[in-house]
């Protein structure tokens, strides 16, 4: 029991103090959130600075950064590709071109098999003058291919592709904000029945995604922060954000009988207490990506941790005052045979009760079946796909750099080899020249020299799709043996291959060589925060064995899905031969933070049944019940949520929206409704005596976390 003397508002874990704060400050809560948001607005609208840029990794890195210390930039090239060949097209284009200002350097070629013509040119100016000339030229392009309709001129290169990548992503950002809020709003109705209750959550989480957004543009003057984070954010803040709102809300709920304020105060001494420790996991889990020295990944760690501290903020702060607020009124809006389920799930109940009556026959079968999900996993190839693998043929840019890499193999996705001077100073000599000669002599396609101030950028075609094998082994060609033979004679001569699949390639191998730093913190993070909540060695062990299973299985369908090509006509996408390169470190990261939501609700349950007296199987069954309802609804919530990048063009979306959807409904299902249960029954109380350390205190029978 806890001492007599203390005030209220100072008991219990520091979810309670500040709920009871919040409660004893309504307004100043609300209006402090509130003002919290346009702090972060304010800063992300009006706030100077430059957004940072990304570094790629290794060699590559190293050729970037040569470029980056000259005074001007590399040139942008595009291509255009005609078919079949036609010497009056391509010279009325070649003549076009350069009457427009916009083009320069234009020089063509003829595929091998003949059928097919290459007219390349560099776009002319600098500054914002590029993209003037670029418009101009593509312009250009589309007046000569109306002279000539019955040939065909399809424009794609640096910046075009570029620009389709970035448009793409643009739209499935607009896409995934439109859909996803749809898709919680409708499952909120179901589980709440009332439209008030339903839009709390809601309202909640989008303050919180509109903050990070805002305090993220802030940061980006340090960290770089693209695109593809903010999509990231925005569905791990709706999906954690609405998920704390669901636990806290339907907790209160349950408590009603006690009063407003009461119910609300049990809601944060039980379900407030598991949203921060879960909040607090998923923040440190995230943090391990760091361990990849990898800076495009700093970008979605802050957004990360930024999305979900403010949401777990939100849910002890403003959510509580908010609900004291409107008391009763949170029912308003009501819609009929909606929302009146009993907080005891009756379906999870009876699982819970057939698996604990015979433990070690459906822990053999859970486990089996994510063994078998796993399985396919086995032979997973890392690999980022080309933009002309990420997105669908129907964007005509991306379907002429398709047909250009059909019939001029590597012309797309070139390597860059960057030479400079490593005594400063201009790089260019007969010498060099002589060996540049050399080293384009044996590459199986024409390669352009193009000066970049005191530098040299040689843009050499490696041949396949660009991030295929065969590309990859062109690469390591070039950079272990045709460049030392060569260049790599001169000396002061500094050299490094840059370019696209360069970035891609030694982007993922220093994630993979990393790899066992950061799934190393992560485990041992996770035992710890667990053994700190429970005090037990059996429950962190247990609890990093289920996750692990749920990882597994998740890259074993994500290697079926998208490596192998099953469901492929189903999900809209054409199957590469691999798997994002990252998507695994982040999908374990992610999935280890997010997975202990459910985790510590229904283990905590369980132990509040059992420090009540209730026998071991009884506390499993019916803290399983009246946990595992809510957990599957917030499941179903993340599920929606993440299914949306199902939805998106970007074939990485869909990997990410895949295995994201996939590993958090089996979790919720399989592995927290199943498998766990029949683990608890294994143990039995041996679970919970296990202590960890001398130091670590057997909880007290009063103390409830759930």
């Amino acid at each position: 029991m806890l001492p007599a003397g203390i005030p209220a508002h100072r008991r219990g874990p520091v979810a309670e103090r500040v709920t009871n704060w919040s409660l004893r400050h309504r307004a100043a809560a609300i209006l402090g959130w509130l003002a919290l948001v346009a702090l972060a607005w304010a800063l992300g609208t009006f706030a100077p600075g430059t957004d940072a840029r990304s570094s790629p990794a290794g060699d590559a890195g190293t050729g970037q950064a040569a470029l980056d210390r000259q005074h001007t930039r590399e040139p942008f090239w595009e291509n255009v590709l005609v078919q079949p060949p036609s010497p009056a097209a391509t010279a009325d284009l070649a003549t076009t071109l350069t009457t427009s200002g916009a083009a320069a350097d234009i020089r063509s070629q003829v595929s091998a098999d003949g059928r097919s013509e290459l007219v390349s040119f560099r776009i002319t100016g600098s500054g914002a003058e590029i993209r003037t000339h670029l418009a101009t030229a593509t312009a250009t392009v589309g007046t000569v291919a109306a002279r000539h309709p019955d040939i065909r001129l399809a424009q794609a290169g640096d910046l075009s592709v570029s620009g389709a990548v970035d448009k793409s992503i643009k739209e499935d950002i607009g896409r995934s904000e439109a859909r996803s809020l749809p898709i919680t709003v409708l499952i909120l109705l179901v589980v709440f029945g009332s439209l008030v209750a339903a839009a709390v959550p809601v309202l909640l989480a989008g303050t919180a995604v509109a903050a990070t957004f805002g305090f993220l543009s802030v940061v980006d003057n340090w960290i770089p922060v693209n695109s593809a984070t903010s999509a990231i954010t925005l569905l791990i803040g709706m999906a954690v954000g609405v998920d704390y709102s669901l636990f806290f809300l339907r907790r209160a709920r349950e408590e009603r009988a006690h009063g407003v304020d009461e119910s609300i105060r049990i809601a944060a001494r039980t379900s407030g207490h598991v949203i921060v420790v879960s909040g607090l996991t998923v923040v440190l889990c995230v943090t391990g990506l760091l361990f990849t020295g990898l800076d495009n990944l700093q970008g979605l760690t802050a957004g990360t941790i930024l999305v979900v501290g403010l949401a777990v903020l939100a849910a002890v702060t403003v959510l509580p005052a908010t609900l004291s607020l409107l008391g009763s009124r949170v029912d308003r809006g009501r819609i009929p045979w909606l929302g009146r389920r009993p907080a005891r799930s009756r379906l999870w109940a009876a699982v819970a009760g057939v698996v604990t009556r015979r433990p070690a026959l459906w822990s053999g079968l859970a486990t089996a079946l994510l063994v078998l999900l796993t399985l396919p996993a086995l032979g997973m190839r890392l690999q980022d796909p080309a933009p002309t693998e990420s997105l669908p043929r129907s964007i005509p840019v991306i379907d002429a750099a398709v047909r250009m890499q059909e019939a001029f193999p590597g012309i797309t996705m070139p390597a860059h080899v960057v030479l400079w001077n490593t005594h400063g100073g201009p790089v260019d000599t007969p010498a060099l020249r002589r060996a540049i000669e050399e080293l384009t002599a044996e590459v199986p396609r024409p390669a352009v020299v193009v000066p970049v101030d005191q530098a040299l950028v040689v843009r050499v075609p490696l041949g396949g799709t660009g991030n295929d094998e065969t590309a990859s082994r062109a690469l390591t060609t070039l950079r272990e043996t045709l460049l030392p033979r060569t260049v790599g004679r001169i000396d002061g001569v500094g050299y490094a291959v840059a370019g696209r699949t360069a970035e891609s390639h030694d982007f993922t191998e220093q994630a993979v060589a990393r790899a066992p730093y950061t799934f190393g913190f992560i485990l041992l993070l996770a035992f710890v925060l667990l053994l700190v909540v429970f005090r037990s060695v059996a429950v962190p062990l247990v609890s990093i064995l289920l996750n692990l299973l749920s990882a597994g299985a998740a890259y074993g369908v994500l290697t079926l899905v998208f490596q192998d090509g099953f469901l492929a006509p189903l999900l809209g996408f054409t199957p590469y031969g691999g798997v994002l390169g990252w998507l695994p470190m982040f999908l374990f990261v992610l999935l280890f933070g997010l997975s202990t939501d459910y985790h510590v609700f229904i283990l905590s349950r369980i132990r509040e049944r059992r420090l009540s007296g209730g026998p071991a199987r009884q506390a499993i069954v019916e803290g399983t019940a009246s946990s595992s309802g809510v957990v599957t609804s917030a499941a179903l919530i993340m599920t929606g949520v993440f299914s949306v990048f199902l939805s998106l063009a970007a074939i990485e979306y869909k990997m990410l929206g895949l295995g994201m959807a996939f590993a958090i409904l089996l979790d919720a299902t399989i592995v927290r409704g199943v498998l766990l249960p029949a683990a608890l029954a294994l143990f039995g109380d041996r679970l919970w005596r296990t202590q960890a350390v001398a130091g670590l205190k057997a909880p007290s029978r009063t103390l409830h976390l759930s």
